[in-house]
């Protein structure tokens, strides 16, 4: 399983595996069970998670008990409470699995360990947080300025191979729609060609 994040890395960034042995030797491998709960609001959590197989989401839930999925995690994504990595804070946030998961837990300092003996891993590191600046500034304009239909197709492209995966009503709540609502954009889109 390990291999596979070291094919990742390597298909980004020149490492060797020499180098990928140094920055990797305290990565801890772990297997959650459907619906296991990884991370409560209220805790803080100073990990990182890399998806090797499964599906992970990270999420809140209001006052009122309804929940809103902030991030899915498929394959090859990585998934954290950023204000408890950075700042050591209690998150806002719940995390889940919403099918059998492995990932890879990776401790704070591996960032740093990663740019000391791997220095080309800065750079993704700086790319890795620029996208994801750049998803979440994407995000909040599609739910205060785009229609449901357009929210709907930019999840499919972000998450191509998710819509069998996941239950409608938690592609509602990442949408920010209710689930009928849901089904009458993916009705009103089978009569029409997707563009993407």
């Amino acid at each position: 399983m390990l291999e596979k994040f070291k094919s990742y890395l390597q298909q980004r960034i020149a490492l060797t595996d020499a180098q990928f042995d140094v920055i990797a030797k305290d990565l801890k491998i772990k297997t959650f069970l459907k619906n296991e709960l990884i991370l409560s609001q209220g805790e803080t959590s100073t990990r990182t998670y890399f998806v090797l197989e499964g599906l992970l989401r990270s999420y809140s839930i209001d006052s009122k008990g309804k929940a809103h999925i902030i991030q899915f995690a498929p394959e090859s994504w990585w998934i954290s409470d950023r204000n408890g990595l950075l700042n050591n804070e209690a998150s806002d946030f719940n995390m889940d699995a919403i099918e059998p998961t492995t990932a890879l837990i990776i401790p704070k300092d591996f960032f740093c360990t990663a740019a000391v003996n791997a220095p080309e891993f800065t750079l993704l590191n700086s790319t890795m947080l620029n996208n994801a600046i750049r998803f979440m500034q994407r995000r909040i304009n599609l739910l205060l300025a785009a229609t449901a239909e357009e929210r709907y197709l930019d999840f499919i492209k972000l998450y191509p191979n998710l819509t069998l995966r996941v239950p409608q009503w938690m592609i509602a709540s990442y949408l920010g729609i209710t689930p009928e609502s849901l089904s009458r954009v993916r009705k009103d889109l089978a009569h029409k060609p997707l563009k993407f």
